[in-house]
């Protein structure tokens, strides 16, 4: 699942299966044949589009994109992104944290830090278990921990704010 901005207003969710593609939801049929490095002809819907990838920028994450004359700037969040987001950990905030949330429901297996407790880029803060999986939750900034607001065994629901800074 991939989250699309296109010119920083048109939102799209896009999924892309082995032989399906849906956006919002709705199944779309194309046919894409390259013409060379970084350049496309599609056919949607009867419609003739020839696409050419201007630039890609992989640290932010956006693509310019040259359809029919007409160049359109992509931001684009994977799922991993999504979830950053989802735990209040995005790119615009990734110098101070404010709070994490429990990304889904689960039971906390182990917490990693402490009220008080400084922390940096990429600490372990806690493991979450879900579906079977441990999830290790990382800090995407730097802050000091105010309060833990879960303990070692707590079932949590998505959403939840687990740790305060």
């Amino acid at each position: 699942m991939l989250s699309a901005k296109i010119n920083g207003h048109q939102s799209l969710e896009i999924n892309i299966a082995s032989s399906a593609i849906t956006i919002n939801g709705e199944p779309v049929l194309v046919d894409i044949v390259p013409l060379g490095p970084d350049r496309f002809h599609i056919i949607r819907e009867h419609k003739s589009y020839t696409a050419e990838i201007l630039e890609v920028n992989k640290q932010t994450k956006t693509v310019a994109i040259r359809i029919n004359g007409t160049t359109h700037s992509v931001q684009l969040k994977d799922k991993f992104d999504m979830l950053l987001e989802q735990l209040g950990m995005t790119n615009g905030s990734a110098g101070r944290l404010n709070n994490i949330k429990a990304p889904m429901p689960g039971l906390i297996i182990d917490l990693r830090v402490s009220a008080g407790q400084t922390i940096q880029p990429g600490d372990s803060l806690l493991i979450l278990e879900a579906m079977k999986m441990e999830n290790i939750i990382k800090a995407s900034g730097e802050g000091t921990v105010k309060s833990v607001l879960v303990k070692k065994g707590d079932s949590v629901e998505k959403g939840q704010v687990l740790i305060e800074f």
